[in-house]
């Protein structure tokens, strides 16, 4: 028994070595699978978005009115959103302070008149007495420098009284046009100084459509230039023509865009501070031949160096890598400005996944019900 495991030693030793060899073999890798692809051929469409802004009905001339002297508000008349004609008064100061100081100057001026009469009379005597010798012409140089001053006097006291009664009218803010009340700054019972904005009235007239531009755009919407507007609320295709009247010389601080404002006719303006869309026409491309891609396309391009996309060899059925350049969007889909010809075939879905020189196949959907022949369907009679 023992003799007969000696001789079959060997053998078992190996076959040991073989197994240790096989297994330090390496494995070989298995083959980079095949994936299946959906492709788009590149061609030629057209631009079908167009670019709007958001903005709002404003009236070209707007004011905001406050009193031209201080004091406490006793009563406020104007009303927001208030239709108000020219000449109506909108706020009342209290008067009283106003009207002490017009009696104080048209008591002043009385006196003054009667100083300058005084004087009056004294230099009619004194040049009676010079035509017959009595005085010297001195004297009578010194009564008709009194009476001058006393003339000048009288005219300072009458400009006095007609500065002060303008001081006491001033205690009511009055409407120097028709317009809308847009803004209540002041309440009753508050003190405002000369100037404080009380209201805001949008005046009768004219109309604007403000909106802002971003800084690379502000140079394509020129003076003059058409813009069409639409109304928020409303659905078709009813617009209002409009051009452009004003373009802000500096971003603003906070939002660094530019304010347009577009002059509309104010017949067909819509309400003020109504929301609307301005399309710049200068901005508009509808229409324009482009190359347009799904968005699911688009990768980044190697080191980081903008976009890319698969394009199909159709000869070897192997994909490579093609930097392109995304001009803009429209809806959904990327604008191409360069990189891409038509006729192309470029991968529109699994993008992620491939790599240069990879075979791919395209892709079929199992589930897509066969094309009917044009005998199987039915047809409808006209006529019931």
């Amino acid at each position: 028994m023992s003799h007969r495991l000696w001789r079959k030693g060997p053998v078992i030793a190996a076959a040991f070595v073989a197994v240790g060899l096989t297994g330090c073999k390496q494995a070989e890798a298995p083959p980079e699978p095949v994936r299946a692809v959906k492709v788009v051929e590149v061609g030629a469409d057209r631009f079908d978005t167009a670019l709007e802004f958001s903005g709002e009905v404003r009236a070209q001339v707007e004011s905001r009115l406050g009193f031209r002297v201080a004091g406490k508000i006793t009563e406020r008349q104007a009303q927001l959103g208030q239709h108000v004609a020219a000449g109506t008064v909108l706020a009342q100061l209290d008067p009283r302070d106003y009207q002490l100081a017009a009696d104080a100057a048209r008591a002043q001026a009385v006196a003054a008149a009667t100083s300058r009469d005084l004087a009056s009379a004294d230099l009619k005597r004194y040049r009676e007495l010079r035509a017959q010798n009595f005085i010297s012409a001195a004297e009578l140089e010194r009564r008709e420098s009194t009476y001058r001053s006393a003339q000048a006097q009288l005219e300072q006291a009458q400009a006095q009284v007609a500065s002060q009664g303008n001081q006491a009218r001033y205690t009511r803010l009055v409407a120097d046009a028709s317009g809308v009340i847009t803004s209540i700054d002041a309440e009753p019972g508050q003190v405002v100084s000369a100037g404080t904005p009380v209201v805001r009235l949008a005046h009768d007239g004219a109309r604007d459509v403000v909106f802002s531009v971003p800084e690379d755009q502000v140079d394509a919407v020129p003076l003059g230039s058409p813009v069409m507007v639409r109304r928020w609320a409303e659905q078709g295709d009813t617009v209002i023509k409009g051009s452009v009247r004003e373009v802000a010389a500096s971003a603003d601080a906070v939002t660094r865009t530019y304010t347009v404002k577009v002059a509309i006719d104010a017949d067909k303006a819509p309400p003020l501070g109504a929301t609307v869309y301005a399309r710049p026409q200068s901005l508009s491309h509808v229409g324009a031949p482009v190359i347009k891609l799904p968005t699911s396309a688009l990768r980044q391009a190697a080191q980081g160096k903008g976009s890319a996309v698969w394009v199909l060899d159709k000869s070897n059925m192997t994909v490579q890598l093609q930097p392109v350049q995304v001009a803009t969007a429209d809806g959904n889909e990327a604008v191409i400005a360069s990189g891409l010809t038509p006729g192309m075939l470029v991968v529109s879905a699994g993008v992620h996944v491939l790599s240069p020189g990879q075979k791919v196949s395209l892709y079929k959907d199992k589930y897509a019900r066969p094309a009917e022949p044009a005998a199987a369907i039915a047809t409808v009679p006209v006529n019931r």
